[in-house]
């Protein structure tokens, strides 16, 4: 079950030689979740392998050109390709005149529907979910209306401990029972039923109540895992609390400290406000990008954040970020 993450482009306004403006992929279980598209965001998924026509879904955090230049050329692909499936774009209301003018231009052809999902929440809400994952949208502080994502995977049905099913001689309603979390109380007096691997009675009975506890006789087989990613922001208090817990955080990091003020005037993060935020949040890891294009070097922005977060990380183009299942014994 995959959870990888796949980096397009780190710069910020200004593309460098070596850095494409801001793009990603995150490869949920087969599930593809773009989270803006920068200009050239196409190229760089061909160059990385990432099929265009299974993008499920589009994230985009604002509509500044650095997050959405690539959009246009993504679509009209996709058009050329044949794409058929419903094309889900999570965005601001302010995006909604954009997608009018490229479909009143540049739509012939196109035999899939988008979506656009407008997004307005003040507070973290669930935007999308399946069996499996879901997808949380939240507010930015940014000189414009921008937004944030989580994806997180659901937490999944329990395992029931096979000492357990010989134990008690389970039945499969209360094996069922137990995976949902719930416990299981038996009746004074009442059968045990046949074991659901023995296939003999084990209990003929009790003069008391019989609880199995979920607690004693399942455990939880893995920990899901999650992928926050913050755009284009200024600190908030909120923030930390908001991506408390995530596996792998995205905190855009412009500048280093010595340009705290202009981070401040552009309603930008410097790399160690990134990682105050980490640290904070207790996240697993802190993946630092959109770097201002006055550094060719980004050593500084690892040096100031793992000073005081050192799970951190610097987003590359073309780097893969597999974020590992964590299981139980």
């Amino acid at each position: 079950m995959n959870f990888t993450l796949n980096i397009l482009g780190t710069a910020s306004a200004l593309p460098t030689m070596n850095r494409y403006p801001s793009a990603q992929v995150l490869d949920v279980r087969g599930r593809l979740f773009l989270f803006d598209c920068g200009e050239g965001a196409q190229m760089q998924m061909r160059r990385m392998g990432i099929p265009y026509l299974r993008i499920d879904s589009i994230c985009i955090s604002h509509i500044h050109g650095d997050h959405l230049f690539g959009l246009f050329g993504l679509l009209s692909t996709m058009t050329m390709l044949g794409r058929t499936a419903c094309l889900n774009i999570f965005a601001p209301r302010s995006f909604g005149p954009v997608l009018k003018f490229y479909l009143s231009y540049f739509g012939e052809g196109r035999k899939f529907e988008i979506g656009h999902h407008v997004l307005s929440m003040k507070s973290p809400e669930k935007i999308w979910e399946s069996k499996s994952v879901e997808l949380v949208a939240f507010p930015l502080n940014h000189r414009i209306e921008t937004y944030g994502f989580i994806v997180r995977e659901k937490p999944p049905m329990l395992n029931v401990r096979k000492d357990a099913i010989e134990k008690y001689g389970l039945t499969i309603a209360e094996i069922a029972s137990l995976k949902r979390g719930e416990d299981v109380v038996r009746p004074a007096g009442e059968d045990g039923g046949y074991g659901f691997e023995t296939g003999y009675r084990r209990f003929s009975g009790t003069s008391e109540p019989l609880l199995i506890s979920a607690a004693e006789a399942a455990y939880v087989p893995y920990i899901p895992r999650s992928y926050a990613y913050c755009s284009d922001t200024a600190p908030f208090p909120e923030l930390s609390s908001w991506v408390k817990g995530v596996s792998l955080l995205y905190h855009e990091s412009t500048f280093p400290e010595q340009y705290s003020q202009t981070a401040a005037d552009t309603c930008h993060s410097t790399a160690s406000q990134a990682a105050q935020c980490a640290l904070q949040a207790g996240a697993g890891k802190l993946l630092l990008g959109h770097y201002s294009s006055r550094f060719s070097d980004t050593g500084i922005f690892l040096q100031e954040a793992s000073a005081i977060f050192p799970e951190t990380v610097l987003a590359k183009e073309g780097m893969r970020i597999e974020i590992p299942l964590e299981r139980f014994k």
